[in-house]
């Protein structure tokens, strides 16, 4: 009996991993897509049903997917360690509440989310996904710093400019929709000139806002998302040609650079000891 498990458990894996089974979930992923944005339009009785068809069908189809997934795991609970199973886990579940009663716009919605489901198909885009989401914590930090930045122009600003427009500039929190508006270079030269009317000077202010924002800390944020993704890469790399160092983890060029260094060095020992022999 255990044999019989195994010799099935090994036929859902080689389904799992062929490719004609994984773009055929992309495709099904597309045309999911194409469904969800044909509904959005006024179609007859006719076609809105052969949609709903389509729409159920599409629905088994990712239950049976997800299901030769799990089957396939050899060890259950390391199915659910994986975030990318948890999450595409999650999205064929929705996806089984029916569109109709109180829950139509919820089941809508999570049928939208289905879309997302090309992220954990495609191991490009998830390395992408997995590289922003570690970048987010160093992030964090330039997005608090931004917001200082953000809280003392905004400040000045409504100290300085409450009476030239009180729409623009009547308190904190409306002074820093303004600089968002400046920051994104939105019709900002009218809000400037506005200012230079009263206050010839004022540009300084704008011109110092815009090249700490704009510039400086939007270069950092894309800094740092680059210096994730590169390591990204690199460790997407050294795990496909199976290079590990201590520890199970991927090893470094450094180490790497380090190996084949000893390598060289013994086989020039090796050819001086040769003439000895």
């Amino acid at each position: 009996m255990p044999s019989v498990i195994l010799t099935i458990q090994n036929r859902l894996k080689r389904i799992d991993a062929s490719p004609v089974f994984q773009w055929s979930i992309i495709v099904v992923i597309l045309l999911s897509a194409l469904l969800i944005g044909a509904k959005t339009h006024n179609l007859p009785d006719n076609a809105m049903q052969l949609l709903t068809v389509l729409d159920v069908i599409i629905t088994i189809f990712f239950l049976f997917e997800i299901v030769i997934r799990f089957l396939a795991f050899k060890d259950k609970k390391s199915f659910f360690k994986n975030g990318w199973n948890i999450f595409d886990t999650i999205i064929v579940i929705g996806s089984l509440i029916p569109e109709g009663g109180s829950g139509v716009l919820l089941a809508r919605l999570l049928r939208v989310f289905r879309v997302l489901r090309l992220v954990s198909m495609v191991p490009e885009l998830r390395l992408l996904i997995n590289a922003l989401l570690k970048a987010i914590p160093r992030m964090g930090y330039i997005a608090l710093l931004m917001f200082v930045i953000f809280y003392i122009y905004a400040a000045i600003g409504s100290l300085v400019f409450h009476d030239i427009n009180e729409v623009l500039w009547g308190d904190v929190s409306i002074a820093m929709l303004t600089l968002f508006r400046v920051a994104t270079f939105e019709d900002w030269t009218d809000v400037m000139y506005e200012t230079m009317t009263v206050f010839p000077m004022s540009w300084i202010f704008y011109l110092t806002f815009i090249f700490l924002t704009a510039f400086i800390f939007l270069n950092m944020m894309v800094g740092t998302i680059l210096e994730v993704m590169s390591k990204e890469h690199e460790l997407h790399r050294a795990e496909q040609h199976g290079e590990s160092g201590e520890g199970g983890e991927p090893a470094s060029r450094a180490q790497i650079e380090k190996l084949e260094q000893e390598l060289a060095e013994i086989k020039q020992l090796l050819k001086q000891q040769k003439p000895h022999l």
